[in-house]
Order: structure tokens, then sequence, then C-alpha cells
């Protein structure tokens, strides 16, 4: 009952939003560390007719630089359709280490999730509305969350499938490198011991996030920011 619930609450409470979503977007973000700089992630969707692409690429900066001086890539491919994003097939990797890529195939035809990494292949029932961790961003593109008070969705990584849930709060306004933003804000609402993630989402622009902050159960923070955004209707 609580996969159903799930489904439900991400299909039918977020109806597709007015605004037609863009052709592309480039999104670059500065990432901190408890409020240190440490990288740079460039962010690049592009819609073709009903498939869309997504990467992302991680540059170390600062002391992370010279500890862990390798880029990370992701990305994430599927079709769109009237509830939004349908990935298809979601890749990530280290540069120069093979031993941490993973990947995900989404088969909606069998509703089988394929998960791989270098040690296991594990398939998994494919619950409807599934994000993976890139597509999931890009989704809030394609939902009103005006009058929604909570947002619950599957979601994978590449080498597990989770559940997240987020209460959906008021409006804010936020000022960021790239300019100021009203924002929608949503929080994890994180149980003792997990990570708690705070996300505010530009309404006059597509629901594209304009800053994150991922706080771990010791206190220690992650915030991605924007620092520019290009869209192409």
């Amino acid at each position: 009952m609580k996969g159903l619930t799930i489904i439900i609450t991400w299909l039918v409470l977020c109806v597709p939003a007015l605004a037609a979503p863009p052709a592309s977007v480039n999104a670059n973000y500065e990432v901190f560390s408890n409020g240190m700089k440490i990288g740079q992630v460039d962010e690049v969707y592009s819609r073709d007719k009903d498939h869309y692409t997504l990467t992302s690429t991680t540059t170390p900066l600062g002391l992370l630089a010279i500890f862990k001086p390798e880029k990370v890539f992701a990305s994430s491919n599927g079709l769109i359709t009237q509830q939004g994003l349908r990935p298809v097939h979601y890749a990530y990797q280290r540069e120069g280490d093979a031993g941490k890529s993973v990947s995900a195939e989404l088969d909606w035809a069998t509703r089988q999730l394929t998960l791989t990494t270098s040690t296991q292949r594990a398939q998994l029932p494919l619950p409807d509305g599934t994000q993976d961790r890139l597509s999931a961003m890009y989704q809030f593109m394609f939902l009103n969350l005006e009058n929604v008070t909570s947002l619950d969705f599957a979601m994978t990584n590449g080498s597990k499938l989770d559940n997240y849930h987020y209460a959906i709060g008021d409006t804010q306004k936020l000022n960021t490198p790239a300019g100021p933003f009203d924002c929608r804000y949503l929080d994890s609402q994180a149980k003792p011991g997990e990570h708690r993630t705070e996300l505010w989402l530009a309404t006059r622009h597509h629901n594209l996030p304009c800053r994150m902050i991922v706080t771990d159960p010791r206190g220690e923070q992650l915030t991605q920011v924007l620092s520019s955004l290009k869209i192409v209707p």
C-alpha cells in the first residue's frame, strides 16, 4: 500500500504545469562544503520531440581538487510523457576510477529496474513515476506545485532504489550568484540519523533548482547554488 500511495501522490496531486517546458537548459552551480567552495557543477538538459537527454559534470575546486582532482560525470536519457520525464538509462562515473561506476536501466515495458555496479547486477520491480538522481531535479519542470503540500516518489542512484518524501512550503525570495529568484521551498523532513535535503525551486523559471542543501546526521552541510542559467524556450 505504501508504494501505491507514492504513485498516486506523484501522478495525481502533481498535475502538469501550465508553462511549456523549455527546449534546453544550461545550468551552472557552485558547490560548498560547510561554507568552503569545493566544486562546480555544469548541467545541460535538451529536448528532441518526445526524448530528452541530461548531462552533469562536477569539477573539483580548491582543496578538493588537490586531494580528489577527478571529475564526476552523470547522464540520463529517456522519454517525455504527459507526466513528465520517464528515464530509460542513467549512468554515473568518476574519472579514472571505474570501480565507482554505476548505471540503471529502466524497462517500462516489463516494469523492471536493472542496477549495475562494479561488483553486482540486480533487478527490482520498477514503480510508476520512478526518477533517477539527475532526472529528478528536472522533473519539477513538468509539475504544478501550487496548493500541493507534499511530494513522494521513487528514485534510483544506479546502485539502489529509495522512496523520497518532501514537504512543500511557501515561496521565498532567494539571492544567488545568478540573480534573485522567487522560489518554492521543499524539505525532506529527515528523521534522526537520516540525511536532510532542502530545495529551492525557481517558480518563474520552470521550477528549476536554485539551491540545494544536504545535511548529514552529523550536521555537515553540502550546498549547491545556482551561478548561471540559460533557458531556450
